[in-house]
């Protein structure tokens, strides 16, 4: 079985790189929004509007309907902070303290739940922003600021967002989540790019060191293969195993090294660690 396998992969290892999708918060209790069905199951007021989860998550509404946009983004927002991630993230953390040439983590996920959990923000990637952080809608300048300050309030029956709405600090134009969005020309890809040039100096580092690493790669589809692509892309490029943990799309290419893991997030951590 590959667990073990897993597992002799990992203890050897001096350092843990782990890629993540939207089924790493299953387990905490979130939604990963697979398929309509998923998506309108959480917000049956979308579901009447006939509005997908691609649909729903275009920035136009911030312009359209702005009160509605807000709901959707501020139910989530409220959602997340309020939400305890599972236990996988500690065992996780642990590990990277173990290895002498630690970790880091790239994620498609906005929902901040590695920092929430202790890890470093320097060692976080949100390839796609995180829904802590604002930013103007226009967007009057390159500024992304901490919303830990801003609240929501959100009528669940009518589905939106009460007034005052945020807004840009700098220029008092309507803000939105520094997310990046479908179609979306006005994200802000500062942050992002700053994690994304010390996960790049990390990947070097490791290079260079002739590191013995590992990549565990959790609950990342098939629908937006953006982590499934980069993890095959760090392990070709670090000679390194990949661990690919997912109930569902589990396979992992021929020329890739790796250990294939069927289960969600939380069991297929408990299963190889």
């Amino acid at each position: 079985m590959d667990y073990k396998k897993a597992q002799e992969a990992i203890k050897q290892a001096d350092a843990v790189i782990i890629h993540t999708g939207a089924g790493m918060g299953v387990d905490s209790g979130l939604p990963d929004f697979r398929g309509n069905s998923g998506f309108w199951k959480e917000y049956p007021a979308i579901k009447n509007l006939g509005l997908s989860f691609e649909q729903m998550a275009n920035p136009h509404w911030f312009e359209k309907r702005p009160e509605l946009a807000w709901a959707f983004y501020g139910h989530r927002l409220n959602l997340y902070r309020q939400t305890k991630p599972h236990a996988g993230f500690s065992i996780l953390k642990n590990l990277v303290a173990q290895k002498s040439l630690g970790g880091f983590i790239f994620t498609s996920n906005v929902d901040g739940q590695f920092q929430k959990s202790g890890f470093s923000d320097d060692i976080v990637e949100e390839v796609h922003g995180s829904i802590h952080h604002f930013q103007c809608t226009t967007p009057c300048s390159s500024k992304i600021w901490d919303a830990s300050s801003e609240s929501l309030n959100i009528d669940l029956q009518t589905f939106t967002a009460s007034n005052p709405l945020p807004v840009c600090p700098h220029c008092g134009a309507l803000a939105r989540p520094n997310i990046l969005m479908f179609g979306d020309w006005n994200w802000l890809p500062g942050r992002s790019d700053e994690q994304s040039l010390r996960y790049d100096s990390y990947l070097k580092k490791l290079l260079n060191e002739k590191a013995k690493a590992v990549i565990l790669e959790i609950g990342a589809g098939t629908a937006i293969s953006t982590v499934r692509r980069k993890s095959e892309r760090v392990a070709d490029m670090l000679g390194a195993p990949l661990i690919r943990i997912n109930p569902r799309d589990f396979q992992i290419p021929e020329r890739i090294k790796g250990f294939e893991i069927p289960l969600g997030g939380l069991d297929g951590i408990l299963a190889i660690t």
